[in-house]
């Protein structure tokens, strides 16, 4: 096996085990966050039930990123279907890490039963949309500003793969709120590095 093969385990390592690592080590920091989620986005079409894309365990709860860095983070890694390995010492987590940690409806992104890993799909200046198909028609979005002010961020649903008469329920994942019959596109005023989390559901 030739050594770039050897660094690329996504195109073999499925026939070994049920998840590889994509990226090098990540650490505690924004940049590195990001880059393993850049890092690990172009593997997406070699993930699938019975083997996962790893771009490394989560920092959450470290204290090298803020709460909102460290909810973009969670989001991306959930949306792309990694495994949520938790990398920060349990025994002393405060209320904010557990509230981000134990979102359920993040989570059931993750562990959706189609098992197709979600992709960014649009990316303008730092302000990006990822998006992944779900079971029963639906679709994870995520909104991210990337950029280090304040803007709105903006999907239109042939960004995200809607035809543009679909309407859809959008259920944010963190605010566990629903707003009904959306269409044509979706857009929030999001804080430097920022996300907003969706799951939409057809009418």
């Amino acid at each position: 096996m030739s050594e770039a093969l050897l660094e690329d385990p996504a195109t073999w390592a499925r026939s070994v085990g049920n998840s590889w690592r994509t990226t090098g080590d990540i650490e505690d920091k924004w940049d590195s966050m990001i880059s393993r989620a850049d890092l690990n986005d172009k593997w997406a079409s070699y993930a699938g039930p019975g083997g996962w894309n790893d771009p490394d365990m989560l920092e959450v709860g470290n204290g090298g990123m803020t709460t909102e860095e460290y909810r973009a983070h969670f989001s991306i890694w959930a949306l792309a279907k990694a495994p949520l390995l938790i990398g920060c010492d349990i025994r002393s987590l405060d209320h904010a890490t557990m509230e981000l940690l134990s979102n359920s409806e993040v989570i059931a992104v993750n562990q959706d039963k189609l098992g197709v890993q979600g992709k960014k799909v649009k990316s303008e200046s730092d302000l990006e949309v990822w998006a992944g198909p779900l079971s029963n028609n639906r679709l994870a979005v995520i909104l991210w500003n990337r950029s280090s002010s304040k803007a709105t961020v903006t999907a239109s649903w042939s960004d995200i793969g809607l035809e543009s008469g679909t309407s859809v329920d959008a259920r944010d994942l963190w605010e566990h709120s629903t707003k009904s019959s959306i269409s044509g596109e979706m857009s929030a005023e999001l804080d430097s590095h920022a996300c907003k989390m969706y799951v939409l559901t057809p009418n």
